[in-house]
């Protein structure tokens, strides 16, 4: 299960080594925006002898890349596809032109380290206006994608506006990444909440995308963990009716109904996913129903 993915700073060595202690499900060790110019090489070959070395069991490991515009992103893949990350997050993403150049890229390197082909799965990121109208094109370009991620800050800086708190200026982008996503039966991940102190922001923000339906949210700072795994945990309630939904319809099927409620609420199709959908997250979090 995949609620929290956590950038840690590639040209930090102790982030990068204690990355599977900080409670993320995922960590993104970042070789773009949190490393300088003047650090790329170094950074690039600290996370490789990192994965190469260190134990990661515990935690997903993803691999932010350079851009295609920077000189930069064959060499990092060069030295990081290798190493096997469970996923490489892709910048800038505009179009599925851009998502097949990557893949491209990856498919030549796995096949010369005798890997099979679509080991290294890809989570495009989202940044600018042409990169959201384009995103579901993007999200089908390759069966590597496993998911979409939406980056507020480059794209409110595309938009030539103002990042806010309340962030009603990525509104529609939240809600057009998160259907091109769906669309094309990937996962999807809102953008990091900056603002690395305000704990209730976080919680309102990541309560906010997941009424939305994100999967998930990105993470800037550990702090931040905590509160983006309990917002896209279910809570024990809703493990509960899950629960419930499922022995209605057991019961119903054993009795040979043809259409079985809760409570005086019918039980329909979309109610049984989601208690399905529940169930299944509840599972891998370890969480029961209430004794009663």
């Amino acid at each position: 299960m995949r609620r929290s993915m956590l950038f840690i700073p590639g040209a930090n060595p102790k982030q990068v080594m204690f990355a599977a202690t900080l409670g993320a499900d995922c960590v993104i060790m970042d070789l773009e925006d949190a490393v300088s110019p003047v650090e790329k090489d170094s950074a690039r070959i600290l996370v490789r002898n990192l994965l190469a070395t260190q134990d990661y069991s515990k935690v997903e490991v993803c691999v932010r890349v350079n851009s295609l515009d920077s000189p930069f992103w064959a060499d990092d893949l060069a030295e990081i596809v290798p190493q096997k990350p469970d996923l490489i997050m892709t910048p800038k993403i505009e179009s599925d032109e851009d998502v097949l150049t990557y893949d491209a890229e990856i498919t030549m390197l796995e096949q010369k380290h005798k890997m099979p082909e679509g080991t290294i799965k890809m989570v495009p990121l989202i940044e600018t206006a042409r990169g959201i109208e384009n995103c579901y094109q993007a999200a089908c370009a390759s069966t590597r994608v496993v998911a979409l991620a939406l980056g507020g800050e480059d794209y409110t800086a595309n938009l030539q506006c103002k990042r806010t708190p309340e962030g009603n200026e990525i509104d529609y982008a939240r809600k057009r990444i998160v259907n091109a996503a769906r669309a094309a039966s990937v996962e999807v991940y809102d953008t990091p909440n900056t603002d690395a102190h305000n704990d209730e922001a976080v919680k309102g923000d990541a309560a906010y995308a997941k009424s939305l339906g994100f999967t998930g949210k990105l993470a800037i700072t550990p702090r931040h963990v905590d509160a983006v795994n309990a917002a896209f945990s279910p809570s024990q309630a809703d493990v509960d009716h899950a629960y419930a939904v499922k022995a209605a319809l057991d019961e119903g099927k054993k009795k040979g109904q043809g259409v079985v409620a809760l409570n005086g609420k019918m039980i329909d199709k979309p109610v049984e996913m989601r208690a399905i959908r529940t169930i299944a997250e509840a599972k891998e979090l370890g969480m029961k129903p209430s004794k009663k």
